[in-house]
């Protein structure tokens, strides 16, 4: 049984910092948060977390401990925020033995604060220090933010960041939905008759876009999903010559399809990709050992990844990510290990590795009951195993990002050769230019002020909804294309 918590607090600051915190040293555990002047929640728990705030400290109790810090700037929330994420750092890591590898960093994009530091000027060394001393990041974090920030600042260096954008295109079907999965997906067997009006509503969405943002450059494309693949090729070509008549892809930096799973690729399809400038895809196993696949809900074998995967060699794809889930039920190093030597085989252009994050949406948080005789186990010597693999076949990491309850409070890194980086990735990580995204639950990323401001446009995920409000989701984009963009 998972571990169960009170967390009261005597005002009501920082709850979700501190939350996200505490779980980070008790992954799975049960925490209710309650106030000061409230009753006690009822049922039995394991121990009492207690935030009190002062005027200039705060006190952190946890069982018979008490401790406390002097707030070096009271009326800074964020002084007082970090401060009091150390306090409470300190004392689980002393009280509980545990040190994290990201250390008080909560947040899921880690790297944003040493790119900051590296656009101030600041050295390696100061960036080193500041992530150390402040953020109890260990040394091996570090050296992997400092190798992504640098990378990425020199991609970022020759995009069009002030009057350029990037376009996400949401496919939302897919053939199965995987015991893990938290996105917006709809079988697409299931829902078949909404298939031509969501795309139709999708496609009048598109023109919108185009016609609005006719003055900015369009820097990329990102095909995502669910599965875009699971739709017919003729459906794909459909979509790519709106694509192409609606929009000026004639300069695009990158535009990538996220082909996915393996059972979904044919031929007819991938000959589609290449008659549009489709220069990158995503062929993803998650793992390679039938046994993982079987239970998580992917319902292709491992022979059809390596099938699919070589086919696409043969008809000249040149830029191949594959995704890769560690931390799945009941795998440990033993299996990763696999996983990566078939990777190794393939030889793909660039991979990116996911730590299992148990979302509240999935399928097996909500039934986690029927798994827990299954691990979900992640440490550091699985990542450092998916790192040696990644370099020894050539690739570098270039971005990287978190969730919340990921196994083990790692991180998702992207890995690549030199050349074949996902610009589209970096993009959405550091919130540097603005994101149109179209389909149902798109979530479109007005940046502005030179990066300092972000605003968000999102569209409704009910597909009956989406195609009935499609003018309504393009008044929100219009809003703030006229109130963040054009000024």
């Amino acid at each position: 049984m998972p571990a169960r918590f009170t967390l009261q607090f005597n005002q009501r600051e920082y709850e979700y910092d501190v939350y996200n915190l505490i779980r980070a040293f008790f992954p799975l555990s049960e925490i209710t948060i309650w106030y000061e002047g409230e009753e006690r929640p009822e049922g039995d728990f394991d121990e009492d977390f207690v935030i009190t705030y002062h005027r200039t400290y705060v006190s952190f109790s946890y069982g018979s401990r008490r401790e406390e810090c002097s707030l070096s700037d009271p009326d800074d929330r964020i002084h007082t925020k970090n401060e009091l994420k150390q306090l409470i750092y300190r004392t689980l890591s002393d009280a509980t033995g545990i040190t994290l590898p990201w250390g008080d960093l909560t947040g899921i994009r880690p790297t944003k604060i040493a790119m900051k530091l590296l656009e101030e000027g600041r050295t390696d060394e100061e960036i080193s220090r500041e992530m150390r001393e402040n953020y109890f990041t260990s040394d091996s974090k570090i050296r992997l933010s400092l190798s992504v920030i640098h990378r990425e600042k020199d991609i970022l260096d020759r995009m069009h960041l002030k009057k350029g954008y990037s376009l996400y295109v949401g496919i939302p079907f897919c053939p199965t939905i995987c015991l893990y999965c938290s996105f917006g997906s709809h079988r697409l067997d299931l829902c078949r008759k909404m298939e031509e009006p969501y795309f139709h509503a999708m496609y009048r969405e598109l023109a919108f876009i185009a016609d609005e943002m006719r003055d900015f450059t369009l820097d990329t494309v990102y095909i995502g999903g669910g599965t875009p693949t699971s739709v017919s090729a003729e459906r794909l070509d459909e979509l790519l010559s709106v694509l192409d008549r609606e929009f000026d892809l004639h300069h695009l930096a990158e535009f990538t399809v996220e082909a996915g799973r393996p059972d979904t690729i044919t031929e007819d399809k991938l000959r589609v990709l290449q008659k549009y400038p489709v220069s990158r895809i995503s062929i993803n196993p998650q793992t390679m050992n039938q046994k993982t696949l079987d239970l998580i809900g992917r319902k292709h074998t491992v022979e059809e990844t390596i099938e699919k995967f070589r086919l696409a060699r043969r008809m000249g794809f040149d830029n191949i990510n594959m995704d890769l889930i560690v931390g799945l039920p009941g795998e440990g190093a033993d299996e990763v290990s696999h996983t990566l030597e078939e990777i190794r085989k393939l030889d793909p252009d660039s991979l990116t590795i996911h730590s299992l994050a148990l979302k509240r949406a999935t399928r097996l948080n909500l039934f986690k009951e029927e798994y827990e005789p299954i691990s979900f186990r992640n440490s550091t010597e699985i990542m450092n195993r998916t790192q040696a693999c990644a370099e020894e076949m050539g690739m570098s990491p270039y971005y990287l990002y978190r969730y919340k309850n990921m196994a083990g409070n790692f991180e998702n890194v992207g890995y690549a050769k030199p050349g074949k980086a996902g610009i589209y990735n970096i993009l959405i990580m550091e919130e540097k230019q603005s994101i149109l995204a179209a389909g149902s639950g798109a979530s479109t990323k007005f940046v502005f002020e030179d990066g300092k401001r972000i605003e968000r446009a999102e569209n409704v995920k009910d597909l009956q909804n989406y195609t009935e409000r499609i003018e309504e989701m393009c008044r929100r984009k219009k809003i703030g294309i006229d109130s963040y963009l054009r000024q």
